[in-house]
């Protein structure tokens, strides 16, 4: 068995673990960065779930590092592709033209972007990325991780590691259970947080969002491409839950503010989601032929990351490896199976049924079929923090008259997304509400217990509820980054977190350290935000 020692160990090389390698790298440190998939980036590129962002991404809002992956993007697109006069010129290129953001790309484009800025970063210190690889089990001591083990899925080789700071950037907080780190999964009680939305009675640990197995799907009117019938159509295709208005394979779904009836169409030409007179397909587009002067696309793509394939049967956290197989497996064949409904069953726009036109886009995916290389998790464990964040902290109607959330001392960070659960593997439907520019507190990134482990991304100190909100991609990207930082920060000072967090002169000079690295902590003062 192979044995390696490191400064820092991020394990997860999803958007909160490049952020944070990005910057511990760029620092000086010896970083090991691991990833399952072979294509780092998370719901950037093996999810391939377009960004979600605020409304002033353009402007302010997000860190230098997230900025300079938008303009990556956007210089590869103008460096490689064959581009129209107007898109090339165009300094705001949206390539896909949906309007789930301002920058829907495809997902390999996000990897490539990754894999550029994860390369210069590495340059003033060691950055080692092992794809396929994950970790398997960790020893710890007087509340600190002594060892992580890894294990590469592609050969066996086994690999014990021993750093001096450990990063769970994983997407369900795997780290969390093999070192002994306190959390929690599922939803808290009320009567723990007092959070207007949280559940009566006792907490619900296996009340947890649904999960999606995202797929690229092109549409070739005229043509006929449907795929073979999958095998859990029947169960998929007759699937109501008890709160949908319909069957799950329609256009008729819930709107997620309301939860009242609305009609979702394929095809459609306004934008905006929450009326619901919009069209499925373009909300999440990543390509549009009409930006390409040589017809290399000839045919739009969208990223199906719909309401109809939101898998939320059950949960997948701390189960055992059979069911979680069991679970994920079933997802991709809803995903599979909606695609086939599209396709053959399908009321039409124009009054016919299906769209035998639709197909899928490996080569977008990077996979063999079409679907994402993983699936896209929109909740994990999360860690016990010295702060967890309430949705009362951030909610927009429990802080009348503000334009944005109350500041924290300590902030490290800000994000702004709506407080957005989508249906729970308890079988209530979407939680959905309106927040205030938000920012995120030193102390959700510091465990109760344990001195050298922070979370990098939705498995910070938030509940059930404010996950909805903190998990969006700019947001994880700096929980991920100011994690980095943090654990580069003590390394130089021979600190640990707690004694940054208990330390009013230790929170400024890291706060400084997050200014030299361009990272927001607060929002403009001169802005009026809502």
């Amino acid at each position: 068995m192979a044995e390696m020692g490191c400064d820092i160990l991020i394990v997860g090389g999803g958007t909160g673990g490049c952020a944070a390698a990005m910057v511990a790298s760029s620092l000086g440190y010896r970083v090991i960065l691991t990833e399952e998939t072979d294509w780092v980036g998370g719901q950037l590129t093996s999810q391939a779930v377009p960004p979600d962002e605020h409304p002033w991404i353009e402007e302010f809002g997000c860190t230098g590092r997230y900025r300079r992956y938008r303009d990556t993007i956007r210089k590869l697109y103008r460096d490689t592709r064959s581009l129209t006069p107007g898109a090339r010129g165009n300094l705001f290129l949206n390539p896909g033209g949906g309007w789930v953001s301002k920058l829907c790309h495809e997902p390999q484009i996000g990897w490539q972007a990754l894999n550029l800025l994860l390369n210069d970063s590495g340059a003033q210190g060691k950055l080692d990325i092992e794809l396929r690889t994950v970790a398997i089990r960790a020893e710890s001591s007087n509340d600190k991780v002594q060892t992580v083990t890894l294990l590469n899925l592609d050969t066996g080789q086994q690999t014990v590691v021993t750093p001096k700071f450990v990063i769970d950037a994983t997407e369900l907080g795997d780290l969390l259970p093999l070192t002994g780190t306190e959390y929690v999964i599922g939803a808290e009680s009320k009567s723990e947080t007092q959070e207007p939305n949280a559940v009566d009675g006792p907490p619900q640990p296996d009340n947890v969002q649904g999960l999606t197995w995202v797929f690229a799907m092109a549409h070739d009117d005229g043509s006929h491409r449907v795929i073979d019938r999958p095998a859990q159509y029947d169960r998929w295709r007759d699937f109501q839950p008890e709160f949908w208005p319909g069957p799950f394979f329609g256009f008729t779904d819930i709107n997620p503010v309301t939860n009242q009836p609305r009609n979702l169409p394929m095809m459609g030409g306004s934008v905006n989601w929450y009326k619901g007179d919009f069209g499925l397909f373009s909300y999440r587009q990543i390509v549009d032929p009409g930006i390409f002067a040589d017809g290399s696309q000839p045919h739009p793509v969208t990223i199906v990351n719909w309401p109809q394939n939101d898998y939320f049967i059950e949960s997948i956290l701390d189960r055992p490896p059979a069911d979680v197989s069991r679970c994920l497996d079933d997802a991709r064949q809803l995903s599979l199976s909606l695609l086939y409904w599209l396709q053959t069953e399908a009321p039409r726009h124009d009054g016919g049924t299906g769209y035998p036109g639709l197909y899928l886009r490996p080569d977008i995916t990077g996979t063999d079929e079409g679907l994402a290389k993983a699936p896209y998790i929109r909740e994990s464990r999360r860690i016990r923090a010295r702060t967890t964040i309430l949705e009362q902290h951030v909610a927009q109607y429990t802080n009348p008259g503000a334009d944005r959330a109350p500041s924290y001392r300590d902030s490290v960070g800000i994000g702004s997304y709506r407080l957005d659960l989508h249906p729970s593997t308890n079988g209530v439907s979407y939680i959905d509400t309106a927040t205030l520019p938000f920012e995120i507190p030193l102390g959700s990134l510091i465990p109760i217990r344990m001195r050298n482990l922070l979370p990098a991304c939705k498995n910070l100190g938030v509940t059930h509820m404010t996950n909805g909100c903190y998990r969006l991609h700019p947001i994880e990207w700096n929980i991920g980054e100011s994690a980095g930082a943090l654990a580069a920060f003590c390394l130089s000072r021979l600190v640990e977190p707690h004694e940054v967090a208990d330390s009013v002169e230790l929170t400024a000079e890291f706060q400084g350290l997050l200014d030299d690295q361009a990272v927001e902590i607060h929002w403009p003062a001169n802005e009026k935000l809502m």
